[in-house]
């Protein structure tokens, strides 16, 4: 059986736990995953691209869903 797949699940799973376990107990601004995005998206400041980069964001996971599922 290859196993190579967990070891990435298992390194991808473990560095966001522990990075987001990180910064929810330093608690600075902008410093979890959801609140970066929503600044390089440009949701939250505002910013007039925020509905083009959001879009972009759901087409590429829908897309790597599907690609993912039925590859």
């Amino acid at each position: 059986m290859n196993t190579v797949w967990l070891w990435w699940a298992g390194l991808a799973v473990g560095s966001f736990a522990i990075l987001e376990t990180w910064a929810l107990l330093t608690k600075q601004e902008g410093d979890t995953l959801s609140e970066r995005l929503r600044e390089w998206l440009g949701i939250r400041p505002v910013k007039h691209w925020r509905l083009a980069t959001s879009a972009a964001l759901l087409g590429f996971l829908a897309w790597f869903g599907w690609h993912i599922v039925f590859g």
